[in-house]
């Protein structure tokens, strides 16, 4: 599997303040990979190096194999870019500024710009000025997406976007990994990632504290089960199974959460006549705020973008 973007102790501080410290990162051709964490966290300080936009207090980046600061131009020309914060040529129409990043690639597919302007729904004879934020991020979302890029990188690119037309963008990212390209997208939005996205890393003060599938992750909070069943049975027997904490009797109902395997709780009510069984799975929302709560922060400093 070829890592197209890989961090190995990336460290970027701005004086006193914290931006990030020895993040650690490898994401693979042809993955959605979701750079999860809260407004501060670090997730624009990383993108800026891995563009060399900035250039770190230490550790390395490399994309396409390139280090990040030593061809940043040839890296450019493989990739397509959001950031967070954008705004262009205010007497420039959404299609003028299309053209002149088209222009800037040597050319695009003017059919597939097209297909981009239409599926995303963008009026594209207004002049810049006159859009929405939602407007600008659909000019923002094909300059970076007409060129079919390999490697997309995109900064919180769904603020404010209506749902229909985030549903459309998610179907362009499927498409662009079913065509083999990648994607590294930063979000605090949970729903977005959980929506879209292979991986996830969860950064905190700078730092990652999470890497794994979404379903890993996920797996990693305690699910919420009840059992029912057709006579009271005692609290006991279920709390001392390894995983299993807050069991609290109900009648005849048990519930509890469960960490890890839920097959030894299964097991033993099972020898009980039981009558429900109810589990359900934790949102990613929820172990993004767990992990938040039971993470120590690292010592407090001053935090940047």
């Amino acid at each position: 599997m070829t890592a197209i973007i890989q961090a190995e102790k990336l460290t970027k501080s701005y004086g006193p303040f914290r931006g990030i410290v020895d993040v650690d990162l490898e994401v693979n051709q042809g993955e959605i990979f979701g750079f999860l964490g809260p407004n501060g966290a670090g997730k624009t300080t990383t993108i800026r190096i891995l563009l060399d936009l900035i250039r770190p207090t230490s550790g390395r980046a490399r994309v396409f194999g390139i280090d990040a600061a030593d061809d940043p131009v040839q890296i450019h020309r493989r990739l397509g870019y959001l950031p967070g914060e954008w705004n262009l040529y205010d007497r420039l129409t959404g299609m003028e500024t299309i053209t002149y990043f088209a222009n800037l690639r040597g050319g695009v597919d003017r059919k597939y710009v097209e297909e981009l302007v239409q599926r995303l729904d963008l009026d594209p004879s207004r002049r810049f000025r006159e859009y929405s934020k939602g407007n600008k991020q659909k000019v923002g979302l094909i300059c970076a997406l007409q060129h079919r890029p390999e490697l997309l990188i995109l900064d919180e690119p769904t603020s404010g976007l209506d749902p229909l037309v985030q549903q459309t963008f998610n179907e362009l990212l499927f498409e662009g990994r079913a065509a083999g390209r990648t994607v590294f997208l930063s979000s605090h939005i949970i729903s977005e990632v959980e929506r879209t996205c292979d991986r996830v890393a969860i950064i905190r003060e700078g730092r990652i504290v999470r890497l794994d599938t979404v379903e890993g992750v996920r797996s990693l909070a305690a699910h919420e089960v009840e059992l029912r069943f057709a006579e009271p049975v005692a609290a006991a027997p279920f709390a001392a199974i390894e995983g299993v904490t807050h069991v609290t009797e109900e009648g005849r109902t048990l519930r509890m959460l469960v960490t890890g395997p839920i097959a030894p709780v299964v097991r033993l009510a099972g020898q009980y006549d039981l009558v429900d069984f109810v589990s359900r799975e934790p949102s990613l929302e929820e172990v993004f705020l767990a992990e938040y709560e039971t993470v120590p922060a690292t010592p407090s400093t001053p935090s940047a973008r």
